[in-house]
This record gives C-alpha cells, structure tokens and sequence, in this order.
C-alpha cells in the first residue's frame, strides 16, 4: 500500500516532507518492543534511588521506601487479615561507594525527560483486571473486566478489532502495525492484562582501564564498541559510539556528568526473549492449553487474567524476572554483585485457578503471599486500587456487565478520604489555622471522598497533596527531594500522615497538627484557592488533555484537533486511576452468558483523520464513562453494522 499510494498518504506525510520506506516484518515486532520498553523501562530510577538513600541513609530511607504493605490483596491468597501488621520491609542496601552524591538532581531530571518518562506521581503506567465466577453474576456465567492504564495519545495506542478466518475468530485490542489481538476475547476464552512491576533491568558499575577494557568474570576484555548512525534531515548524520560489556550497552553517555562506567542489563537483551506469542493467544481454547502459551511470554511482565467459556476463572504472572546472586538492588551495583542466576522459572511465577471466594482482581499491587520464594520487583504499585476493587466485589451477587463498567469509572478514594479527616483534626487542634483553614477542615470533616471534578474538598486535599513532599523532604534531601519516586509513594504519605514519627518532622514545628496545617495553608496558596472555599472545584485545578503531536504545533488546527483541557475526576488512588495525560486506555467487559452483551471503549476514536467522524466519537463517552457493546456473532455484526469497506486485491 505504502509503495502504491505515495501521493495519497495520511496529511502528516506531506506536513513533515517524510516518505515512509515500505514496512517490514521487523516494524511490528518493534512497536510491540515499545510496549516492553514502555511498561519494564526503569532503569533510571535506580540512580535517582541511589542519590536519595546517600543523603538521608539506610534508617531513614526504610520508612519512604517499603516492600508491600499492610493493604495488599494478592490474587493468590484468602482476604487479607486488615488487622495483622504490615510485614517486615528489607533493609535497603548502601555502602561506603554509594555515600558520595554523584549526580546532581538536574543531570537526573534531564535523563529522565530524555528516557519519556514524565516528572509527575500520577503518570506511571498501571490497569485494572478482574475476574468474577458465575456463582456472583445475574446470567450464572462468569465476567471478565480490564482497563489498561497508560499515556493517552492521538491516534490512540489502540484499535479495536475483530479478526475472522475460518475458525479463528477474536474481538478486542490490538496495537496499530502489530498483528493480532492483545487484550480480548474469542469463542472460548478471554483474557486481560495489568503491569507487574517486575524488575527487569540491572544498572553494573564496570571497572575498566586505560585499555579500553572491563574486568569480566573471565578477566579483562576490550568494551565491544558498535557504531548507530541517526539520519538527521537537513544536517549531518549524527554517528553514536555504543560500547558494550558482557551485561550489556554502556549507558553513561546518557547521563551528564556520570564519571562511573555504567552498564545495563536487561532480559529484553536475552537471546531468550524472542516470543510475543498472540497468536496462539489469541486461537487458545481452555486454561491448560492458555497457561502453557503464556510460558513462552518472556516480556514485558504482566499479571494476566482469564476467564472460559467453561466457567473457569484464572490468574497468571508472566514475564523473564532474573534471579540475582544477593536480590535485587534498588540502586546500581557493582560488576560482580547482584549478577543474574537465570529467571524466576515459569512454574513457580504466581499463579490461581478457581478460587473459592469466586473473585480474582489485580491493579498492579503486590501479587506475592508472604513467604514466595522469589524476589519479583521491591517497587509495588500502591495498593489502593486493587484494595478498592477486591472490596466492591466482596460479598456481592448478581452481577452484570453495567456493575462492572460502574467499577471500571468508580471515582471513590479511601485514601483522599483518610487524609481529609487527619488534616481536619490537624487544623482544628492548631493555634496557627486562619479562616480559611477552618473552612477547609469543615469541608474535608464532612466529604464522602469521591473525587468528583466539581468537588471543593477533593480540591483542597489535592492542593495539601500537592504540597506534601517538598514540605517533608525538603529539610533533608535539599533540592534532591524531586528525585524521590517510588511505586508506593502514596502509601508512604498515608503512613507518615497517620502515624506522625518524629524523625520526619521538620524543625520549627512544634507538632505535627501544626505541621499538617502549614501544608494545608501551602497547598492552597500554590494553587491559588479562592477565598470562600466552598465555589472551589477539583476540576479547576486538575485537567486532563489529549493533544494531537502534529496538529497541536499548528495554531488553528490545535483547537480542534485534540480535547483541549478538561475537568479532571480521579486520582492515583481511584478505580478510574485519571492523570494530566494518563488513564485507562481502554474498558473492556466480557460477558460470557452472551458474547454480543460484552463491552468495550477506547478514549478518542478509531481514526487518525481529523476530518473522519470516528476521529472523537468515543471521546465523550470515555470522558462520560459509558461505554459499547461489543458485538462478535455474525448475526449480531451483520444486524449493528453501518459501513461497510471492503478492501479487494
């Protein structure tokens, strides 16, 4: 089609004067590469880890970096018990090499915008999955839900489809220029997906000499050096010298100001890692046959669940998780230490079939029961989704495939709710709280901790939110405070909120009432809140905008092109996780008393052509969180249908 259709491309071609060259097979297999690199890419983390913990040392880093928590629900285990205390978190290593700040927190910042990865705590990818048996549905057959959550773009990350040929036969998701369907369904299985968090990749600090070699395992070696060559359109060829060691490519060209010769090792670099297996995914029929597929999965690693046509309800971690030689590190290490010892092996990966309680959920928390073996990551998501959905579903009957959209868009935060008591109590037990405080602890007193976007107190615990960690880590990380992530990082708030340890509350406070009203004053002040609270809203001040990436730069085509901003509901710690530019990408219901009564909705639309009419045709049923039947019998297809384009050799 590319090489027939040069004069007739989509219009960004003649806007960038760029003539595709024709596709190959290695074109689609790289886009689902991306999806690897987009859900396991983290590497730069650990070198932001590793200048916090030099700063603020090994017993202070222990409260802001745990390892699970009190609020876990793995899929593989009973309901948890909410009254035993939280497990013991590892301590988190640091030696005597790592006590010396070696960066500066804006060589830091840069690479992470040089890696994509945006600067904010509500842009880190994550979704939703859930998995209820026949026994607590209207129908008596089983429903499946999932909504994956990442960076919203135009066109969208997916297209909807259904594949037919002879008795393949599959409806859902599937990546533009990638074949095959990745999250969906067919005549006898569906299945989704939700990032695990695994740690895949290693940062080695390589010792070399003047030789322009590494000591390896087996002696000095010379750095292996290859040569990419970037086309600069207009300019001159850009020639990148890549060296690489035994782990892998030499990173510290990245990183300005890195002197360390840093290496990365990562199983997307594994000779192993060559199997993306959709297909057969998609052609499976029953959980034996769709278990041992997912054995070939090698990335990126992903919580999978999966409900039959039979009545079974299943989970299954995937994904190649090295074994290191000490655990993982959180930081980079030293050559020779923390060395991989193969992958965690398939079979012993977290895995259910068929829980009594008839209920499988996850949302990127810990799926790990006390006492698995294996180390899978130290970085959980925050539990507060996941928590969330295991509790609507707990103890209810008679489900339908409406309920489960009404979980998919549920706005209600335990959390948010949690911190607007405490800060009440905190501004009514302080001498330093104005007016306008007192009105703020009144609101928050009262609310019922759904973030809806017309919400005044969903308003002022965001705005307190917002001004929580430069408050609290500033004293002691200095500007290095904008460094400090971690997949937790909610529930760190919500301990050190509620619990109020001395350690971290900073000089010139007399207590931590007075403290939590001085961010709450803070807060409302960077946000600029007016004077009577009460004609605030969440949505004034949190706004989500999806933008086209060309016709955004072109002043009259930006305004209708794309959503422009938006009111924002949501939060991190929402079902309906909603940030600037991150949320569920898609809502997927699959109802198996009737395929054609399943459901599913993208964000934006099906068409990349601003001038087509499926350009922003689901956007407002996205944003309104409603949803389509996805309808898959020929009858049903052929009965709902209002255009048909048949292509013909």
């Amino acid at each position: 089609f590319i090489s027939t259709h040069q004069d007739t491309l989509p219009a960004e071609f003649g806007l960038l004067m760029y003539k595709p060259k024709p596709w190959r097979p290695v074109d689609s297999v790289l886009i689902l590469l991306g999806m690897v690199q987009m859900e396991d890419e983290r590497w730069d983390s650990k070198l932001e880890h590793e200048q916090v913990l030099a700063k603020l040392g090994p017993t202070l880093a222990k409260d802001i970096f745990p390892v699970g928590s009190w609020r876990d629900h793995p899929p593989t285990v009973a309901p948890p018990d909410l009254t035993a205390p939280q497990p013991a978190i590892p301590d988190v290593p640091l030696d005597e090499s790592q006590t010396k700040l070696r960066n500066s927190p804006e060589d830091l910042l840069q690479l992470r915008d040089l890696l994509g990865h945006n600067n904010c705590d509500d842009c880190a990818v994550g979704s939703n999955e859930w998995a209820v048996s026949g026994a607590h549905t209207a129908s008596g057959k089983p429903l499946m839900s999932n909504d994956m959550h990442i960076t919203h773009t135009i066109p969208n990350v997916w297209y909807e489809v259904d594949l037919k040929a002879g008795d393949f036969h599959v409806a859902g998701v599937s990546n533009p220029g990638a074949p095959f369907v990745t999250s969906g369904h067919n005549d006898h299985i569906s299945w989704g997906f939700t990032s695990l968090y695994g740690d895949t990749q290693d940062l080695y600090i390589e010792q070399v000499n003047n030789h322009d070699e590494y000591r390896s395992a087996n002696g000095w070696r010379p750095i292996e050096h290859v040569r990419e060559t970037i086309r600069v359109r207009g300019g001159d060829d850009i020639v990148v010298d890549v060296g690489r060691t035994d782990h892998g490519p030499i990173v510290t060209p990245a990183i300005e100001h890195e002197s360390r010769v840093i290496s990365l090792r990562w199983s997307a670099y594994d000779p192993g890692g060559n199997s993306i297996p959709l297909f057969d995914i998609d052609a499976a029929s029953d959980w034996p046959g769709f278990r041992n597929i997912l054995g070939r999965w090698w990335g990126p690693s992903l919580n999978v669940i999966y409900v039959d046509d039979q009545g079974h309800i299943g989970y299954q971690a995937v994904g190649f998780i090295p074994i290191r030689d000490g655990g993982i590190s959180p930081i980079p290490v030293a050559s020779g230490t923390h060395e991989w010892q193969g992958f965690v092996p398939f079979d012993q990966l977290p895995s259910a079939e068929d829980p009594v309680n008839g209920i499988l959920a996850t949302a990127n928390a810990r799926v790990t029961p006390d006492g698995y073996p294996y180390q899978l990551t130290l970085e959980w998501a925050a539990p507060y989704r996941n928590e969330r959905i295991w509790k609507w579903l707990a103890g209810k009957n008679k489900l339908t495939p409406a309920d489960m959209l009404t979980l998919q868009g549920d706005i209600y935060s335990n959390l948010d709710q949690e911190l607007g008591r405490r800060y009440a109590y905190a501004i009514d037990h302080s001498a330093k709280a104005n007016p306008q405080l007192r009105q703020a602890a009144d609101l928050l007193r009262s609310w019922d901790g759904v973030i809806n976007a017309n919400s005044a107190p969903a308003a002022v615990i965001a705005s307190a939110r917002q001004a929580f960690w430069q408050m609290v880590l500033k004293p002691k990380l200095g500007d290095d405070w904008r460094l400090y992530g971690w997949g937790e990082k909610t529930f760190v708030e919500e301990e050190i909120v509620t619990h109020s340890p001395p350690q971290w509350l900073p000089s010139g406070y007399a207590n931590w009432d007075d403290f939590l009203t001085a961010i709450a004053k803070q807060g409302l002040a960077d946000e600029h809140a007016p004077a009577d609270l009460k004609t605030w809203q969440y949505g004034q001040i949190r706004k989500i905008e999806l933008s086209h990436p060309l016709y955004s730069m072109l002043p009259w085509f930006k305004t209708w092109t794309g959503t422009g901003p938006q009111p924002r509901y949501g939060d991190v710690t929402t079902v309906d996780q909603m940030g600037a530019s991150l949320g569920p990408s898609q809502r997927l219901t699959v109802d198996w008393s009737n395929l054609d009564s399943s459901t599913e909705n993208i964000v934006y639309g099906q068409s990349g052509n601003p001038l087509s009419p499926w350009y922003a045709d689901q956007w407002p049923y996205w944003y309104g969180r409603k949803t389509f039947t996805l309808l898959f019998s020929e009858s049903a297809v052929a009965a709902g249908a209002q255009h048909t384009l048949r292509l013909t050799p």
